[in-house]
């Protein structure tokens, strides 16, 4: 196989995995390959920092990238982890403005990128990748209403769990987990303090609802009846 023929099968796994492009036909997937550039970023880049021109849809690939801003104080606030199939950069399609937040490559990672104007001659052709892309949109604001909802609202005991059992594969009660983020990165994200969590996920250990293996894997048990 050519570095060519490589690289056209990256991108169309990529695109492929994206929710808002993984419904066109393969004559229409062409389309949008063309369109898209493909780069390998090593951990600790940054794909964008908060002041940048924000102009351009990015997909992850491979890898995890964390979206972060920054406090008054200095301190990271963690907005989102984005995982293989998730993207980020969206609003570029209807505003010409700045990033508001850094995004951090995790782990080494391929990175999808397609240009804003590239964009808008996608949306012309393919009026369904904006329907797409608007659900998309709507789920992700849904999704953090009901996260400041639950900081407002629940303990911090449930609102771990709840994060644990979206881990969890479709259907399985039991599985073991990698948890995509460190500790302090997951107790930002559920308004609390690390100490908290692993004050509570020792105390489910002891009650056998699940075994620590390190600081990120975890082997859950019944998670149903956590919930």
């Amino acid at each position: 196989m050519t570095s060519k023929q490589t690289n056209d099968c990256s991108l169309q796994g990529c695109v492929k995995m994206v929710p808002i492009f993984n419904h066109l036909a393969p004559e229409q997937l062409a389309e949008v390959m063309e369109m898209i550039s493909s780069t390998q970023q090593p951990a600790g880049t940054h794909l964008f920092h908060a002041g940048d021109q924000s102009d351009a849809l990015y997909v992850i690939h491979t890898g995890k990238v964390r979206l972060y801003r920054l406090s008054d104080t200095g301190k990271e606030q963690l907005v989102r982890l984005l995982i293989p199939g998730d993207f980020t950069g969206e609003l570029a399609l209807f505003l010409e403005s700045e990033h508001e937040t850094y995004a951090k490559v995790m782990e080494n990672a391929q990175i999808c990128k397609i240009a804003r104007s590239d964009l808008h001659k996608l949306l012309v052709r393919f009026p369904a990748i904006a329907i797409r892309l608007l659900n998309r949109l709507a789920e992700r604001l849904e999704e953090a209403e009901q996260q400041t909802i639950r900081v407002a609202t629940e303990k911090v005991e449930v609102r771990l769990v709840r994060f644990l059992a979206k881990l969890m594969p479709n259907g399985q009660n039991e599985a073991t987990l990698q948890l995509p983020m460190t500790r302090k990165d997951l107790a930002t994200y559920l308004g609390t303090s690390p100490e908290t969590v692993s004050r509570i996920l020792a105390k489910l250990e002891k009650e056998g609802w699940l075994k620590q293996q390190g600081q990120k894997k975890i082997k859950i048990k019944a998670i149903d009846q956590l919930l």
